[in-house]
């Protein structure tokens, strides 16, 4: 399980494979080769008889800070995906629901940052566990577009879902699980003990009856739309990029990706700028 560049894998438990995200210099931030080498592991497990759930985490400090900006992220992409105004966001999206739909379950565990597309890679998995003190947001909203992936009203109803979408603040672990977007959070130093005792009550059920009871919750959020309304909200992320302030963000972002990061955060005084005077105060 040693042929991988940025992730590693092993087996903590009978029946369970764990993949860790391993840019932690980067904050697991997700180039293109990172997210084709976890669906190859995921694709792997789900074949593999012997393993009946799969654990996604993050080495290092964070699970993942989101996409790599500077990651050149339209080329050599890890599957086809129809070209054209809207690629990137129809592009993972697609990739997101390739692990809605594995037979197998997939838990997050989610400590430090999950931000932008790391809150994406969390949604595609069916159970997500947190640490108390992880910092859950997608701040692109502030300067960007909306998400790719638009999760906020499915997991966390329209209030929560318009507050996080109006300001791109985070939640905290505590937080994400009052709101719907995660199942239990744990204190950071318990998380990887809890996560591998949830997995391995997962795991008690034998496989062939476990997809089932995956794919009728999966079939019940079809039906009020959510994988729709998802796929919808890609052409509304792809308009957003048309817009004068995306456009002058992401001039700003070929400059200096941490230098547009830090200023799109300043004036909320969050994030990477953590502890800086607020604009008003």
């Amino acid at each position: 399980m040693s042929d991988y560049e940025f992730i590693l894998v092993d087996d903590p438990a009978p029946w369970v494979r764990r993949i860790t995200l391993n840019r932690p210099e980067k904050r697991n931030a997700m180039n293109n080769a990172l997210r084709g080498e976890v669906f190859k592991a995921l694709e792997i497990a789900d074949r593999d008889d012997s393993i009946r759930v799969t654990i996604l985490r993050g080495a290092g400090k964070a699970f993942c800070a989101g996409y790599d900006l500077a990651g050149a992220n339209g080329q050599e992409q890890p599957y086809y995906t129809p070209g054209g105004i809207g690629n990137w966001p129809r592009h993972v999206v697609q990739g997101w629901f390739t692990i809605w739909d594995l037979a197998k379950p997939v838990i997050a565990q989610v400590h430090g940052y999950c931000l932008a597309g790391g809150t994406e890679l969390a949604t595609a998995c069916d159970l997500v566990y947190v640490a108390e003190d992880a910092q859950i947001g997608y701040p692109p909203v502030r300067t960007m577009s909306p998400p790719d992936m638009q999760f906020h009203p499915w997991m966390l109803g329209m209030r929560h879902a318009m507050e996080l979408m109006l300001t791109g603040d985070a939640m905290n672990g505590v937080e994400a699980v009052e709101k719907g977007f995660a199942n239990r959070a744990y204190p950071a130093e318990q998380l990887d003990e809890k996560v591998l005792e949830h997995a391995e009550r997962v795991a008690k059920v034998p496989a062939d009856i476990q997809q089932m009871n995956k794919r009728s919750i999966h079939h019940a959020m079809e039906i009020m739309g959510m994988r729709a309304a998802i796929r919808a909200g890609t052409e509304v992320q792809a308009l957003a990029f048309f817009t004068e302030t995306s456009q002058t963000y992401r001039a700003e972002l070929r400059k200096g990706v941490t230098q547009a990061l830090s200023k799109r955060d300043e004036t909320f005084g969050d994030y990477r700028t953590q502890g800086q005077k607020k604009a008003g105060d």
